[in-house]
């Protein structure tokens, strides 16, 4: 995807996002951490333009709330979470850039009640590329992509990449075994006592 089907995809998911939540002023959006925040903003922005009028949006961190913590330990880095309105009774919009095995929107959704409780949660991603591990399924999808476990889905945004683009890519995988060294080419042993007194005879 490029820029313009970047932003095609979003004005898609500005409109369905209104046309299920007829009420602007119960909307939040809040983005995960971290190219789901600048997405978040460019949504509220979309709405903004529609509507003409602002709905709040805030910034989620998940790296507490995640179930693979424990193996990160102190390599883990907590960043901003930042949600300056109350959440009781309103319809959130989570957003994140890709969705994969679902455990980020599940630690998401963790980190959220924390805050309160919303009258509903739903969720919007610009790609969705299946492969899911728990039952989670975004409301919103700007585009779904069938990939294999061994590929990536790169998310580039202009306010953080410097530019916006989606791409495909190989995993790179580790720990694998390096390529097989070439064998060395066979030399012939030099012929011993036996073989040359027996090309003497021969000779006789």
């Amino acid at each position: 995807m490029d820029r313009a089907a970047i932003d095609r995809a979003l004005n898609r998911i500005t409109h369905e996002i209104l046309e299920r939540n007829s009420d602007p002023g119960e909307l939040a959006l809040v983005g995960i951490r971290s190219r789901g925040v600048p997405l978040a903003e460019r949504l509220r922005q979309k709405i903004a333009t529609v509507e003409r009028r602002k709905v709040p949006a805030g910034i989620l961190d998940i790296t507490l709330y995640r179930d693979d913590l424990t193996s990160i330990g102190p390599h883990a880095v907590l960043k901003e979470t930042r949600i300056a309105f109350p959440i009781d009774g309103r319809r959130i919009v989570l957003v994140d850039d890709v969705l994969y095995t679902g455990r980020t929107i599940r630690a998401a959704l963790d980190g959220l009640v924390d805050f309160g409780r919303p009258r509903s949660i739903q969720l919007a991603v610009l790609i969705d590329r299946g492969l899911r591990e728990l039952p989670i399924h975004a409301d919103y999808v700007g585009r779904t992509v069938t990939t294999r476990p061994d590929q990536m889905v790169a998310v580039h945004l202009l306010e953080i990449d410097g530019e916006d683009e989606v791409i495909l890519e190989k995993r790179a995988q580790h720990g694998a075994a390096p390529p097989p060294k070439p064998r060395a080419a066979a030399t012939r042993r030099p012929a011993g006592r036996g073989a040359a007194r027996r090309t003497a005879r021969q000779a006789r």
